[in-house]
């Protein structure tokens, strides 16, 4: 080889080299860009980087299609008037129906009663819940059931864990315990049994991601925080585990 060959070959070898060790790659693929995902600016604790989308809140991260310019997702009593005005994009098909009830029974009869009646099995216990039969629950808005579902008001906390398209399926299904369905009488019978799989219990997240608050810079401080004395913790047992553990025999030593 002449020297001016070896020269080239050593200047290649060295440029590898020199990639190795810092870790440069000669290709990246898209999810290598730049970007900024769902609440990272919350969890760096930037509070001036303005929400995406134009208008501004356009694009929303929770989860459902209705972006925030529209409706409020804070969790304040007038978040759920706010909300009134949504249409219900689901008919109340028998699918509809049949969806709905499942969500009920899993997440509103505990307190509503199976019929919604106001007297489910936690009354018995002293939580008080109001029948869904009245006057004033029937002449509330779709919308309005749909926020009071999603965030909750006075003692009803968040079920916010029912995904946006089966908790329009849930007012469906209130409609019709409720009577205002033509024709249609609400099936009160179990969705599902205990221990039981398959399609009576809640299916796959389709309209990730959600949240029913913001995550707080100072919230994910003290998780990492709780993280680290946990770590910290553990490591004398793992210490003392390896010590305790006998000495490897040398290599080709019989037992």
């Amino acid at each position: 080889m002449s020297g001016k060959a070896l020269g080239t070959a050593r200047g290649l070898l060295l440029v590898a080299a020199t990639l190795a060790a810092t870790g440069c790659e000669w290709f990246t693929d898209f999810k290598q860009q730049p970007k900024i995902k769902p609440w990272q600016w919350e969890y760096a604790g930037d509070t001036v980087t303005p929400m995406r989308g134009s208008p501004m809140y356009s694009v929303p991260l929770t989860g459902n299609p209705e972006p925030a310019y529209v409706v409020s997702y804070q969790q304040l009593p007038g978040t759920i008037d706010s909300m009134s005005t949504l249409q219900n994009p689901h008919a109340p098909t028998p699918a509809s129906l049949d969806n709905g009830r499942k969500y009920f029974q899993i997440n509103c009869a505990v307190c509503h009663g199976i019929g919604g009646g106001g007297n489910g099995t936690a009354v018995q216990y002293g939580v008080p819940a109001p029948s869904l039969l009245s006057d004033v629950t029937k002449n509330r808005a779709d919308g309005y059931i749909y926020g009071m579902i999603r965030n909750g008001r006075g003692l009803m906390p968040t079920y916010d864990r029912i995904e946006d398209m089966d908790r329009w399926d849930v007012v469906n299904y209130v409609r019709a315990l409720q009577g205002k369905i033509p024709g249609v009488t609400a099936d009160t019978s179990p969705a599902g049994f205990p221990g039981e799989n398959g399609r009576s219990v809640p299916g796959y997240t389709r309209t990730g991601p959600t949240r029913p608050a913001p995550y707080r810079p100072q919230d994910v401080a003290q998780w990492m925080s709780e993280l680290e004395d946990t770590a910290a913790l553990a490591q004398p047992a793992t210490d003392s585990l390896n010590a305790a553990k006998p000495a490897a025999a040398p290599k080709g030593a019989h037992p």
